[in-house]
């Protein structure tokens, strides 16, 4: 009877032993198909979007609780942090190169599409209309991946509609535009237009505009837009088919060693450590990296606000009817001087506003130093702020205002902006830091660079250069006040706390 008791006694202990270890596996094995999911589920778009408690949060069947607190997790090779474009690009541009793209860990806050990020959007403008010659050899160079990329062609997420840009009677933008485009051998896209001609084109859709600030106009058929959201979730799952591994996490802190920058640290206490880090974090960036700059005492010159930070734009949407969609859908692009843009209605009917009145968001941190971060809602736009973006907007299409006094959706779009507007790409200049790169300050213009930005990070990761022009614009710097921006028209000139 004795060894009886004891054999259940055995056995029962021996269950109990091994609990945790099948807890965890069927934890990871029922709450990865549960992300994958997630990322297939349909955006849909009504006028009762912007309202949470008419679109909840897609259901679950049911929930688990999380597995227990983290242990650290060892990753040999590259970290990327953040699944915006920057991200995402470097990710799929890593994998074609390296012999094990499991070695690759992109770690983002949402699964892909990551929600927050700015390039998660409706649609974003696809063009090389700069003043800057670098970056019209960029544009066309992405313009051909848009159109070629085999993934972005079965999706048809690239619209090549042109577009219609109205300057301003003293601006120098589009003669040097054009002179930019000769150069480069693409002077046959670009042609001026008379105020009449833009009137009477595309059904007279413009009759009505107010032109009485502009003096030029000139109409770009290589332009065009792209479904952002989807772009950049088709390109985040070509990745992980290539082996790159998706981790949902929200990154708290840099960690580091006797060698320098080691990984991150996520809210849930799990530790990413790799042997590289690649901050794509956005806006976020300089919050992410208040606290190691704390702990180094970098002075203020040498903080990372000093290269990139926290702007916010709002955007406004309207739902258009069946009709109307028809009517606007023969628009192109539309660049209102430089107050922002008009992007043509999807494929759901949603007519998209754009302006350039952005702005920052400064906060001091424990330490006594100013960061702009980003606002947590996104969503609910001050009242302020949007009779501010009214009244920009109505100028540009008068009669769609009138049919739609409110819009359907608002948003604002938060980035990391430079005092130059070009991107930082570089590694971190502190020794104390190294092992740390960047790929930051989209500044409101780089996601048409998705499909090619990435295989320039790639190089910045390996020491490679990427030629003297690039590395010269992309490195850390001393930024010069006279220094012509490269999109300057969205520099922020005030803050949000002065508007609302």
């Amino acid at each position: 009877m004795q060894s009886r008791l004891d054999g259940w006694l055995n056995g029962l202990v021996g269950l109990i032993t091994l609990f945790p270890a099948f807890y965890l596996l069927f934890y990871h094995l029922l709450s990865l198909p549960l992300l994958r999911f997630s990322s297939f589920l349909p955006r849909t778009w009504s006028r009762s979007h912007c309202q949470p408690s008419i679109c909840p949060s897609p259901p679950l069947i049911f929930h688990l609780p999380p597995p227990p607190m983290d242990t650290s997790r060892d990753v040999p090779d590259i970290l990327i942090v953040g699944a915006g474009i920057f991200g995402v690009s470097t990710a799929y541009h890593l994998a074609q190169q390296l012999e094990r793209p499991s070695q690759i860990v992109l770690l983002d806050r949402a699964a892909p599409p990551s929600t927050p990020a700015a390039s998660t959007d409706i649609n974003k403008i696809i063009r090389a209309d700069y003043t800057n010659p670098l970056y019209v050899a960029l544009g066309f160079e992405a313009i051909e991946q848009w159109k070629s990329l085999p993934f972005f062609q079965e999706a048809q997420v690239y619209n090549p509609s042109g577009w219609i840009a109205l300057e301003e009677k003293d601006s120098d933008v589009p003669a040097l535009i054009r002179k930019n485009f000769r150069d480069y051998g693409r002077g046959d896209v670009i042609e001026e237009w008379s105020e009449e001609k833009v009137r009477h084109a595309w059904g007279g859709l413009l009759e009505k505009t107010d032109c009485s600030p502009f003096g030029s106009y000139y109409y770009n058929s290589s332009a065009g837009w792209a479904d952002a959201g989807k772009a950049l979730q088709l390109m985040a799952q070509e990745a992980i088919k290539l082996g790159v591994r998706y981790e949902v996490g929200e990154a708290r802190r840099i960690v580091r060693d006797e060698k320098g920058v080691s990984g991150v640290k996520t809210a849930d206490g799990t530790i990413y450590h790799a042997r590289k880090v690649l901050l794509a974090t956005g806006a976020w960036t300089s919050q992410l990296m208040s606290s190691v700059e704390d702990d180094l005492d970098l002075p203020g010159p040498d903080r990372v606000e000093q290269q990139v930070s926290a702007a916010g734009v709002t955007v406004s949407h309207f739902q258009l009817s069946s009709e109307e969609k028809s009517r606007y859908s023969q628009l192109p692009v539309f660049v209102y001087g430089g107050e922002g843009e008009v992007i043509p209605p999807t494929a759901e009917g949603i007519l998209k506003f754009t302006t350039a009145a952005s702005f920052r968001n400064t906060i001091r941190t424990a330490s006594g130093h100013e960061i702009s971060v980003p606002l947590v809602d996104q969503i609910h736009v001050p009242e302020a702020l949007q009779e501010d973006h009214l009244h920009a907007i109505r100028p540009r299409l008068p009669q769609l205002l009138e049919d739609h006094p409110r819009p359907d959706y608002w948003r604002i779009c938060w980035d990391a902006i430079s005092p130059s507007q070009h991107p930082l790409i570089t590694r971190h200049p502190d020794d104390r830091l190294s092992n740390l790169y960047f790929a930051v300050g989209g500044s409101f213009h780089c996601y048409k660079f998705l499909p090619i930005i990435g295989k320039y990070v790639v190089n910045v990761l390996h020491g490679v250069s990427n030629g003297r022009e690039k590395d010269k614009a992309w490195t850390w710097k001393e930024h010069h006040p006279d220094e012509r921006g490269v999109h300057a028209r969205l520099a922020p000139e005030r803050e949000i706390r002065d508007v609302v």
